[in-house]
């Protein structure tokens, strides 16, 4: 009884060894080569755009404290814009008024 279950053990562990160099193997072909490259390339391009999904938050936020320091600065309303109609897409140009889509500063 004794020699039937170290018998199996041995299977079993020898089973998965073979599993497990098989794989590593695989790994060294073209294919699995290929597979890796695409992997890596994937992830690289992953925590590229999150460095620039970050780095444009930051930008964003930066700009946001600017403006606010320039609005305390100039004690300027900063609801209320500058020139008629400002914020609203109606203004005037010299003799001629507009709305939004006629805007001939945009």
């Amino acid at each position: 009884m004794k020699r039937l279950f170290w018998l199996g053990a041995g299977l079993a562990i020898g089973a998965l060894v073979f599993r497990a160099l098989s794989r590593r193997a695989a790994s060294y072909t073209p294919r699995g080569l290929a597979a890796a490259a695409r992997d890596s390339g994937r992830h690289l391009l992953d925590a590229v755009r999150d460095f620039a999904d970050d780095v444009r938050d930051g930008m964003h936020e930066r700009e946001r404290e600017l403006h606010a320091a320039l609005l305390a600065r100039s004690g300027a309303d900063p609801g209320a814009g500058s020139g008629p109609g400002a914020g609203d897409g109606t203004g005037t140009h010299g003799d001629r008024s507009w709305t939004g889509a006629e805007d001939p500063t945009r």
